[in-house]
């Protein structure tokens, strides 16, 4: 029986444990919080929970030696401490995180060992990869051109469930939600490349319409560019990578960047504090009406969406944690405590590709293509299934001897990308296609 070793216990590991232990396989997760492995490994008698600590470098060689490929599921910040004793130990690694410069220096290194170390092999990255991959590989077998792609992707609580101001329910990390915030990007409109600095990625915000949910918000997602290559999308004149999400976030967020409230420096000056005294703090608010001072500074009306989602968040209340070193504790608690998923309530995952193609022929049209998926009601989240299926299948077929890649990949290949939507579709995960014909 091939053995598969998972490391970490997180929040969406669930879907690709069921699935690797259902196929037959043998799973050993490895995670610091043993009980909650256990847990999940409980009435499997093809898998087992030991506890771990990645700094264990011997524990994580005699684990990874055991066994025939590995799964990290850790913080992508340690995936390169796991590749580097996967290479000792001559054994496949697929995680789900971006490529790290340290992770893409592996790649001669792999191929030497015959090994296959893919990341980004979950929904964004992973998913979007793979779809957008199917359809530009049949565009250029048909001789299309790529002339714009746009690229989105959302995680969101189902219509149902959609129950809070902030149209946003957290189904990872809060802290991870809030520090995204922080980050600058890069994209291509109309032939120039467009940069925004750190922190101002929400100023830069455009409507998407999605067919049968309506209208979304979306926000540039990190540095397009260096896809540009990986997709072969030379000549393309628009090119952007965008975060979805419901109408009205972009400018809240706006304010919270405004508060400085996505510092995660520590302040021993905020210790003991209540909410609104850190927000007067970090924010220098000196009048006694702290909502309509900072609607003077925003140029908001104190009853605007945005300013009333702060209030409805708890910033500006005299009771809270008070447990936060830094600004961005008090934001990320204030979040886990008020957009957290109740019981049986169900996200929503959106995908959707925009191409604008050319054909030989003069022809063009517009390719829209739309993956939604809705959580299962007494099951796994939508996020866990598409975050980590596509990880799980990836192992199954490298067990099997199905994947002939080799060195630092990511799932951009037919012999990948293939079978994974393929199963996917039969796990009733599947992306819709509209074709529209342009003058």
């Amino acid at each position: 029986m091939k053995r598969v070793l998972v490391l970490g216990s997180g929040l969406v590991i669930d879907p690709l444990l069921r699935y690797l232990l259902d196929q037959g396989l043998e799973v050993v997760v490895a995670s610091l919080n043993y009980r909650r492995a256990a847990r999940l490994m409980a009435g499997y008698p093809n898998g087992r929970a030991v506890a771990f600590d990645v700094e264990d470098r011997a524990g994580l060689t005699r684990l990874v030696d055991a066994s025939d490929a590995v799964a990290s599921l850790l913080p992508w910040s340690l995936h390169p401490k796991v590749a580097e004793v996967c290479l000792a130990r001559r054994k496949h690694l697929v995680t789900t995180s971006y490529t790290s410069d340290t992770m893409r220096r592996l790649d001669g290194a792999a191929r030497e060992a015959d090994l296959l170390f893919l990341n980004e092999c979950g929904l964004d990255p992973g998913l979007d990869h793979m779809t957008a991959m199917r359809i530009l590989d049949r565009v250029r077998a048909q001789g299309g051109e790529v002339l714009e792609f746009l690229s989105d992707c959302g995680g969101l609580p189902s219509p149902q469930s959609n129950t809070n101001p902030f149209g946003y329910k957290v189904s990872w990390s809060p802290r991870g939600v809030a520090l995204a915030g922080r980050n600058g990007a890069r994209y291509l409109r109309d032939g120039e490349v467009v940069e925004i600095p750190p922190g101002k990625i929400f100023e830069d915000v455009e409507r998407r319409t999605v067919a049968g949910l309506g209208d979304f918000e979306v926000y540039p997602n990190r540095d397009s560019l260096p896809y540009l290559d990986t997709y072969g999308l030379h000549g393309v004149r628009t090119f952007k990578r965008g975060t979805l999400r419901n109408l009205g976030w972009c400018q809240t967020w706006e304010v919270l960047v405004a508060l400085g409230l996505l510092d995660e420096k520590p302040d021993e000056r905020l210790a003991g504090k209540s909410p609104r005294d850190i927000v007067r703090l970090i924010a220098g608010l000196t009048q006694a009406n702290p909502v309509a001072e900072v609607a003077a500074r925003t140029g908001l009306s104190p009853t605007s969406d945005a300013l009333q989602r702060l209030v409805w968040l708890g910033l500006f209340e005299d009771e809270g944690p008070k447990d936060c070193s830094s600004p961005l504790d008090l934001l990320s608690n204030l979040m886990e405590q008020k957009l957290a998923y109740g019981r049986n309530e169900q996200d929503l995952i959106i995908l959707q590709h925009i191409f604008v193609v050319r054909y030989p022929s003069g022809a063009r049209q517009r390719i829209t293509s739309t993956l939604c998926e809705t959580g299962q009601r007494r099951g796994h989240r939508a996020m866990a299934r598409t975050v980590a299926l596509p990880a799980a299948i990836a192992l199954r077929l490298l067990l099997e001897g199905r994947l002939e890649l080799r060195g630092a990949q990511i799932p951009i290949h037919p012999q990948l990308y293939g079978p994974i939507l393929d199963e996917l579709a039969g796990l009733g995960i599947e992306a819709r296609e509209t074709v529209e014909e342009l003058s």
